[in-house]
């Protein structure tokens, strides 16, 4: 397969998944040292959280009071919540990607791929927003 050259729109896409991916790493790395060393508060602090991690996750919540969903964005306030904000955004790095290259798409006349990757990144986003459940 020697000779084929990636196109526009994958340069694109994978330089800004790469650029997410980087972000994504350092606000891990910067979350879980504040939570690590209770630069802010926890909600269950370090020395507890072994405790909590046999449990299964109905048992987890009812323990700990913590609510399912985006609940979790009111509780920012902790450190072990604010780990949360880095997994968001790598979650969402992927919708980014998509729209970054519908212009390219555009600008080419590829109106199918175009409405194809802005129909990908509503179907994440709505399934990212928790209106969409399975199970109880």
């Amino acid at each position: 397969m020697a000779g084929l050259k990636p196109t526009e729109e994958q340069l694109a896409y994978a330089s800004l998944l790469d650029l997410g991916r980087k972000i994504g790493f350092i606000g891990l790395v910067i979350t879980f040292i504040i939570y690590l060393f209770q630069l802010l508060p926890s909600y269950i602090p370090p020395n507890e959280l072994l405790s909590y991690l046999k449990l299964n996750l109905h048992d987890y919540l009812e323990k700990t009071g913590i609510q399912q969903g985006w609940f979790w964005i009111t509780m920012l306030r902790y450190g072990d919540f604010l780990t949360f904000l880095p997994i968001c955004f790598l979650a969402f790095v992927t919708i980014f990607c998509f729209l970054r290259i519908i212009p390219i798409f555009l600008k080419k006349g590829d109106k199918v791929y175009a409405f194809l990757s802005l129909l990908q990144a509503l179907i994440l986003l709505l399934a990212a927003s928790g209106f969409l459940k399975v199970g109880h």
